[in-house]
């Protein structure tokens, strides 16, 4: 099994947990903000809501 306690962290935009590294984000780990796809939907979601309320 691989050590994962030297991978990178971010924290969730939306939740404000700490996530690390996936392979499959090696291409655009500059561009991830979202620790899971629920996150981003939910995210979106408020964001559209706030809108609408404004």
């Amino acid at each position: 099994m691989a050590h994962q306690h030297h991978l990178p962290e971010k924290i969730c935009a939306h939740c404000q947990r700490p996530f690390t590294w996936r392979k499959k984000w090696a291409r655009c780990w500059d561009e991830v903000r979202y620790c899971s796809t629920r996150c981003r939907r939910d995210a979106r979601i408020a964001k559209r809501a706030e809108e609408t309320r404004a």
